[in-house]
């Protein structure tokens, strides 16, 4: 499996569902992988994109209080699989030459990976480019001469891409989420 870092890109609400969505973007590219979540989890996730404090611990932050008092650290979060509509993620946690992987929710690992400043990699076969982005499927023939790429855009031309490509997601288009 290869693996590609990505951050954090957006948190929003899918308008048909009110569903909320985490976008994770790679980080040398446009690629994206939309990730459904709870309402709990998306507002964790926010806040901790938003710096801002919590008066007692969350769940991400016990967890983090757990692995340092364990003289462990998170080495990396890596989401790596998409099962019948519903995604794997694996904590990877360090102590000394020990190296641990966990399964855990994608949505407590990017929350996890958030508090803990530890890289986030996702599957490469799970990102997808936004529309307009002229990707090619698997299954279509690549042109033998691929024509001149278009100039680069800027990053409201980007925001827009990705503000379009949101609007349109429908839950459909993932398979069958288990919540």
């Amino acid at each position: 499996m290869k693996v590609v870092e990505a951050r954090v890109h957006g948190l929003g609400t899918e308008p048909k569902t009110q569903q909320h969505v985490v976008v994770l973007r790679e980080v040398d590219g446009i690629r994206v992988l939309p990730i459904f979540v709870g309402p709990c989890e998306a507002q964790a996730i926010a806040r901790l994109v938003k710096r801002e404090e919590f008066p007692r611990p969350l769940t991400h932050d016990l967890l983090s209080l757990v692995v340092d008092g364990l003289k462990a650290r998170v080495a990396r979060v890596v989401i790596a699989d998409l099962r019948e509509g519903t995604y794997y993620a694996s904590l990877v946690l360090e102590r000394g030459q020990e190296v641990v992987s966990i399964d855990a929710r994608p949505s407590d690992s990017i929350a996890v990976a958030l508090r803990t400043e530890a890289p986030l990699f996702v599957n490469e076969a799970l990102l997808q480019a936004p529309p307009d982005q002229g990707a090619v499927r698997e299954d279509e023939p690549e042109d033998p001469e691929p024509p001149a790429a278009p100039p680069p855009l800027t990053e409201a031309e980007k925001a827009e891409q990705l503000r379009r490509f949101l609007e349109n997601l429908d839950p459909e288009d993932f398979g069958k989420f288990s919540m």
